[in-house]
């Protein structure tokens, strides 16, 4: 499906190429892990649908961003046992980058997901460091039995590349010893409400060559409620978008994922602000 410009969505033209694209859109509907609220796997095809209610015309960036073209791909097939999905979607990524020069904007799922769209950036962009907007760390080498966890997102990148966190106000026992260690450099929440000097530190301390995950968990619940693990204190959207826009001005972006949405019965606004989001970051980097 394309990003429909008729009807105002990420959904256009069927007619519409990845060949032609600025931008492409994966949906991964995978949900295996979660440990608290459920619902991830349905958070692609809702925030997809939710688009059409984004308006073309972006008011901050005073463009119609779709216009520079907007490839969405067919959902990966996520009913794969953990031991083969992984390196299925691995394989997925590796094709998606050999085939099209278009920035990738995957749709989780939960963040494990994540463990698998980072290798093939990390073998194709040297000295390539991470951006994770989040509220929990991420960094556990395993959690409930299962390196694939959720709560292992970011922890093999941060082994071998540049990760650093912001939003972050939840780190268990178990991963304290890696949040501010070897690679990692974290930003706890309490510790930086100055954003100014927050946007001054994460642009120094990030390579050239970003690659950008975003767990909607990042933002405060007020801006998005529907999600799987909700802590209190995160992000407003604006404070977001003013440090996301001066990462996208000043360094290289060339992957973004936007994870962990699920959505809630009787309410829209977590997909809706999460289509906003990606179309304000595509609008950014266009």
């Amino acid at each position: 499906m394309l990003f429909k410009k008729a009807k105002k969505q990420f959904v256009i033209e069927n007619d519409a190429t990845l060949a032609g694209a600025a931008f492409v859109v994966l949906p991964v509907p995978y949900e295996k892990t979660v440990s608290y609220g459920q619902g991830t796997r349905k958070g692609p095809a809702a925030i997809i649908a939710a688009s059409p209610q984004v308006e073309l015309w972006d008011e901050e960036v005073k463009a119609e961003t779709w216009k520079k073209g907007i490839f969405t791909a067919a959902p990966v097939n996520c009913a794969l046992p953990e031991a083969k999905f992984f390196p299925a979607l691995e394989n997925t990524v590796e094709g998606l980058l050999a085939s099209t020069k278009a920035i990738p904007f995957f749709l989780g799922g939960e963040h494990s997901v994540t463990q698998a769209l980072l290798p093939p950036f990390i073998r194709r962009y040297k000295n390539l460091s991470i951006l994770h907007f989040d509220a929990h760390a991420d960094l556990r080498a395993s959690y409930t039995g299962s390196r694939h966890s959720h709560a292992c997102a970011l922890h093999p990148a941060s082994r071998t590349n540049r990760v650093v966190q912001i939003g972050i106000r939840s780190v268990g026992h178990d991963e304290r010893q890696f949040h501010n260690a070897g690679h990692v450099k974290t930003h706890l929440m309490h510790e930086n409400l100055d954003f100014r000097k927050l946007e001054r530190a994460i642009l120094r301390e990030l390579t050239d060559t970003v690659y950008l995950t975003i767990d909607v968990d990042g933002f405060d619940p007020s801006v998005m409620p529907g999600t799987g693990t909700p802590q209190p204190g995160g992000f407003r959207w604006h404070d977001a978008l003013h440090l996301f826009k001066a990462v996208c001005a000043r360094k290289r972006i060339v992957g973004v994922d936007v994870v962990e949405t699920a959505p809630v019965r009787g309410s829209n606004i977590t997909e809706l602000a999460a289509a906003k989001l990606v179309y304000r970051l595509m609008g950014y980097l266009a």
